[in-house]
């Protein structure tokens, strides 16, 4: 882990650079990597050191990715994967009322919407799929299927 703190466009970089085909697939060694490079910015973000991030869309688009994505895949099947997903929650819904998810490129844009779709109620569910609908790919379908199973088992 190291312990110095990356820019947030080196989140961003990173992120962008492992694109959809490892964004969501289990795989042992980009989940290595990435807690290697960020698990320090993590715990940064975690605690509120990076709340200066907020201020413009990239940060704030890093500090989620750093809050909601990294922690599913550092800690795969352990309690604290979700253990920021309040903190995410805020951060989303701050830098959605700020238009901050309107100025990222399209493919990055769902990462802000991501923490409504891990949330497990109903109400964020449909933000969630509200938001996702005008995205292309399979992102509102997912939204959607989410929702529903929220909808269905309260989780």
């Amino acid at each position: 882990m190291s312990s110095t703190l990356p820019p947030s466009h080196d989140v961003i970089r990173f992120w962008r650079e492992a694109g959809p085909a490892r964004w969501f697939k289990k795989d042992a060694a980009f989940d290595a990597e990435f807690k290697a490079r960020f698990e320090t910015a993590h715990h940064a973000g975690a605690t509120g050191a990076l709340d200066a991030w907020t201020a413009d869309a990239e940060g704030a688009l890093a500090l989620l990715v750093l809050l909601d994505q990294f922690p599913r895949n550092a800690w795969r099947g352990s309690g604290h994967m979700f253990a920021t997903d309040g903190k995410a929650l805020a951060v989303a819904d701050a830098a959605i009322a700020k238009g901050f998810d309107q100025q990222v490129d399209a493919e990055l844009r769902p990462f802000f919407y991501m923490p409504y779709m891990h949330s497990e109620t109903l109400a964020d569910q449909e933000r969630c799929v509200a938001l996702c609908a005008p995205l292309a790919g399979d992102t509102a379908r997912f939204a959607a299927l989410h929702r529903d199973i929220v909808a269905r088992f309260g989780r």
